[in-house]
C-alpha cells in the first residue's frame, strides 16, 4: 500500500486507509449541491461491476501493476499470492473435484480489494467520476440549455471494461436525473438493453432522490425503526426479561 497509495485516483476511496463510504458521499454529493446552488443540474449513473473480485483476469492486474513501477519481488511475491488457487464445492458430505481458476481474488484476504482498486485505477472519463468498489458517473450540467452527453461518457465506460476483461451489470447499473425537470434526456443504452432510470437510488447507505432531498433517506430510517420497535413490542409482551430485550 505505500508504493501504490501515491499514485491511486483521489477519488478511489474504497479500500484505502483513513477513507469511507462518508468520504465518498461527501465528494459527490458537495459537487452536486455545487452545480444546484448554480441552477445546474446533474445526470448521474451507478455502475455496478459484475462479479467484480471473480473475473479479475491475472495478466492485465500485474501489467498494471508493473506500469505503476512496482518493485519486481513484489510483483513475483503478488503473482504467486494469485497463481495455483484451487476452489472446489461441497455439499453436504459430497466434494466435487478441485477446479483450477485462472483469474479472479481471493475473498476476503487484505489483498483482493488493494488488487480490485489497481485494476480499475485508469478507468476515467469526461466527467465526475468517483468510486468505491462501484463506480458512479456525474454529468454537471451547468444550465437547462445544455446537452448531455452521458451515452458517450457510458460508452467510454463500456470499451474500458472491454480491454480490461471485465463486464458492468446492466441490470443493476442506474441512472438518476438530478433538477433535470426541465430537459429532454435521450435514453442511455448498453448493447444488450437500456439502462434504468430512477428517481431515488440507495448510494452506500443513503438514499438519493432527485432533488438531493433527504425526505427518501427519513424514510427508510424511520421505516426501519418502527419495524424494530414493532419487534421490541411483542417480545415485551412475551415476557421476555429486560437484559434478553436490551440485547435484541
Amino acid at each position: 500500500m505505500p508504493s501504490l497509495d501515491p499514485i491511486l485516483d483521489q477519488n478511489q476511496f474504497g479500500c484505502r486507509p483513513g477513507r469511507s463510504t462518508t468520504h465518498a458521499l461527501v465528494a459527490v454529493l458537495h459537487k452536486r449541491m455545487k452545480i444546484f446552488d448554480n441552477r445546474g443540474s446533474v445526470r448521474a449513473v451507478f455502475i455496478d461491476s459484475r462479479k467484480a473480485f471473480d473475473i479479475v483476469n491475472h495478466n492485465t492486474l500485474l501489467s498494471k501493476l508493473k506500469m505503476y513501477n512496482a518493485t519486481h519481488c513484489l510483483l513475483k511475491w503478488f503473482g504467486s499470492n494469485l497463481s495455483h488457487r484451487r476452489h472446489l464445492v461441497m455439499v453436504g458430505q459430497l466434494f466435487s473435484s478441485w477446479k483450477t481458476l485462472s483469474g479472479g481474488m481471493p475473498q476476503g484476504s487484505r489483498l483482493g480489494p488493494l488488487s480490485f482498486i489497481v485494476l480499475i485505477n485508469d478507468l476515467r472519463a469526461a466527467c465526475e467520476v468517483h468510486k468505491f468498489v462501484d463506480t458512479a458517473f456525474s454529468e454537471l450540467i451547468p444550465s437547462t440549455g445544455s446537452v448531455s452527453n452521458m451515452q458517450s461518457h457510458l460508452t467510454s465506460l463500456l470499451t474500458w471494461t472491454a480491454n480490461n476483461d471485465m463486464q458492468i451489470n446492466t441490470s443493476k447499473t442506474k441512472e438518476m436525473a438530478l433538477g433535470l425537470t426541465s430537459i429532454n434526456l435521450p435514453p442511455l443504452s448498453t448493447s444488450t438493453r437500456a439502462i434504468e432510470r430512477f428517481s431515488t437510488f440507495k448510494l452506500l447507505g443513503i438514499f438519493l432522490d432527485t432533488n438531493l432531498s433527504w425526505s427518501a433517506h427519513n424514510k427508510s430510517i424511520t421505516s426501519k425503526a418502527s419495524k424494530r420497535l414493532y419487534f421490541l413490542k411483542q417480545l415485551k409482551r412475551a415476557g421476555v426479561p429486560y437484559k434478553q430485550l436490551l440485547h435484541f
